[in-house]
């Protein structure tokens, strides 16, 4: 039995734990979310039972109360507008700064690279300030900030990507006399394929679950999910937290289901990007 073999065990051993320790904060969201508000901070490890289970009590007043499929269209929009934008524009500038030898392009790139490891709060107030005198408090506003927002790591992975498409694709392309446009959409694009789904499914999980940003630039009528659920805090810190558990059931599922769909497309994206290029 070779080392690997004999590592194996503690590694199942290893992934498994770190499994259950990921898993078991949602399992509790969901087991509480039938329970009655009054005995979930009382006994939130304990499973309901014939005292304690509401049955889909707290779903329904959710619903009501925050109006959650207003929320629910209004975070879809966001998510699929914003992801479309980014996927759109930053594929093209990805192939651009690649392609493009020069100086500026240079500079240009290692400005996106540089955009990734700036932390949120250091733009957070000038951000909003300069939204607000743009007037993009709104649902259509809100999806150019998301677009630069996600631009840096977008673009880096689409660069990565491109490196390993041959020029002489392009150069057919361009005997042909196919210009840029042709070149990219009916060529280019439908080769990143694999690294468009990586990205849309990374921004897709962020955009979906973002509080902060909604709530610092589009108006309050306005309501993403992670907003609508806030509401359900009363005042004096009275919380219906049956209610509060219910919605956050009702917002983990479409990204739940959405991700175990797409996941295996975002290793096959980003190692084909890093292995190729």
């Amino acid at each position: 039995m070779d080392d690997t073999q004999k590592k194996r065990p503690f590694l199942f051993l290893f992934l498994l734990v770190l499994a259950i320790a990921f898993i078991t904060p949602i399992l509790i969201v969901l087991m509480n979310s039938f329970k009655g508000k009054f005995f979930i901070s009382d006994a939130p490890f304990v499973f309901p039972n014939s005292d304690t289970f509401v049955g889909l009590e707290n779903y329904t007043s959710g619903i009501q109360k925050i109006d959650f499929f207003s929320a629910f269209g209004m975070s879809l929009f966001i998510t699929i507008g914003s992801v479309t934008l980014i996927v759109f524009f930053t594929s093209m500038t990805g192939w651009y700064l690649t392609r493009v030898k020069t100086k500026w392009a240079s500079a240009l790139f290692f400005m996106f690279v540089f955009s990734m490891i700036v932390p949120f709060q250091m733009v957070m107030f000038t951000m909003s300030k300069t939204a607000n005198v743009l007037g993009l408090g709104d649902p259509v506003g809100i999806l150019v900030i998301y677009l630069g927002f996600g631009a840096g790591l977008s673009v880096f992975l689409f660069s990565g990507f491109v490196k390993s498409i041959p020029l002489e694709i392009e150069e057919a392309v361009m005997i042909d006399g196919g210009g840029p446009p042709q070149m990219f959409f009916k060529v280019i694009f439908p080769i990143l394929k694999p690294i468009a789904i990586t990205v849309a499914i990374l921004n897709v999980m962020w955009i979906w679950n973002d509080y902060l940003l909604p709530v610092l630039i589009i108006d309050s009528k306005y309501r993403t999910i992670p907003i609508a659920i806030q509401y359900l805090k009363g005042g004096f810190g009275s919380i219906d937290m049956g209610a509060m558990m219910a919605m956050l059931v009702l917002a983990i599922i479409p990204i739940v289901i959405f991700y175990l769909f797409c996941q295996k497309y975002i290793i096959e994206g980003v190692v084909a990007g890093a292995v190729k290029g």
